[in-house]
């Protein structure tokens, strides 16, 4: 599990494929910390460490099946080398939960479709894959690339969130720009809600 709380922003070093996908990722983490297995949300998927090293700099590999890419935005060769990814360490037993419970099992791509600044912040508009946008509501939760986000308008399948300027600082939205696919998971909350209501 986590947060939606980014802790570091990784660098696509290289990707191959073995069967699946394997992807090795810069990063900035203490690989002490970081046991074979471990769980990391990479731009929001939840993928598991199959080995680390630390030359030409930290890094970690993770392998990505299938039915990963099929589901999101790593596409079917993977990620582009030297592209940036937000990155977050699975959620421990009395860390603080700054975001909301994310699981890192994306539902869908959302697309980017305006962005436009406001103020020192950016609002960026979303519109969500047709399946998927009823679990969208005002002023409830998504994880979009892993970030934890409060949805402030939605009209039909698209959906305004705004970027506070420290957003766009820590994690890889500085960088957004329309047109650009993004990794969506709704709230955990809102789609077994919508589950209680089908069976009334």
């Amino acid at each position: 599990m986590f947060t939606g709380i980014i802790t570091d922003i990784g660098e696509v070093l290289e990707v191959e494929r073995r069967g699946d996908l394997r992807a090795r990722i810069g990063c900035d983490y203490d690989l002490d910390g970081i046991d074979l297995g471990a769980s990391i949300a990479c731009d929001g998927v939840c993928l598991t460490v199959v080995a680390t090293g630390s030359v030409p700099r930290n890094w970690f590999a993770v392998e990505i099946s299938a039915e990963t890419v099929s589901k999101t935005n790593i596409g079917a060769d993977g990620w582009p080398e030297g592209r940036r990814i937000n990155l977050e360490r699975a959620l421990r037993v009395g860390d603080e939960l700054g975001g909301h419970i994310v699981s890192g099992h994306v539902d869908g791509v959302a697309q980017v479709v305006e962005v436009r600044d406001e103020g020192d912040s950016t609002r960026v508009t979303l519109e969500a894959p047709a399946a998927l946008a009823r679990f969208i509501a005002p002023k409830g939760s998504v994880a979009l690339n892993g970030t934890s986000l409060t949805v402030n308008e939605v009209a039909g399948a698209r959906f305004g969130v705004n970027m506070i300027p420290h957003t766009k600082a820590v994690t890889t939205w500085g960088g957004v720009a329309e047109g650009d696919a993004v990794n969506l998971e709704i709230d955990t909350l809102a789609r077994y809600v919508a589950r209680l209501t089908e069976a009334a």
